[in-house]
């Protein structure tokens, strides 16, 4: 397990930091601000998982009794991290955006998925018996 330090928590805020800085401007340089509705699969696209990651019981003797849970929480957190990276394509192909706005819009997204999945694997609680 990669242990985090100061330098990691700088260098995911600043990778995140940029994530937004090329969605904004996406929404800016070509004033059409439909890709900011990507911004609520960012901030939505854990929440799944972390719900059903609490609701099953890890505590049963049975290993297989919270599986069901947890996989629902992966499908709908899977859901919304392609739906971040598919509605800027979507808008794009009906004509609300450019193309260079889809481009930096998915590539934001991108850095901003890559930032919440270092997160967290670098903070990941460990729960040894």
């Amino acid at each position: 397990m990669p242990q985090a330090g100061l330098k990691t928590i700088i260098s995911l805020s600043f990778v995140l930091a940029i994530g937004f800085l090329l969605v904004i401007l996406s929404c800016a340089l070509w004033k059409a601000y439909y890709p900011l509705l990507v911004v609520a699969t960012y901030v939505l696209a854990p929440v799944p998982n972390w719900i059903c990651g609490h609701c099953a019981n890890p505590d049963d003797f049975v290993e297989s009794s919270g599986a069901a849970v947890l996989d629902l929480g992966r499908f709908c957190t899977g859901f919304l991290v392609v739906m971040g990276v598919a509605l800027p394509v979507l808008l794009c192909h009906s004509g609300l955006i450019s193309t260079p706005a889809m481009i930096m819009s998915i590539i934001g997204g991108l850095l901003i998925y890559g930032t919440i999945i270092s997160f967290a694997m670098f903070f990941q609680e460990d729960q040894d018996f």
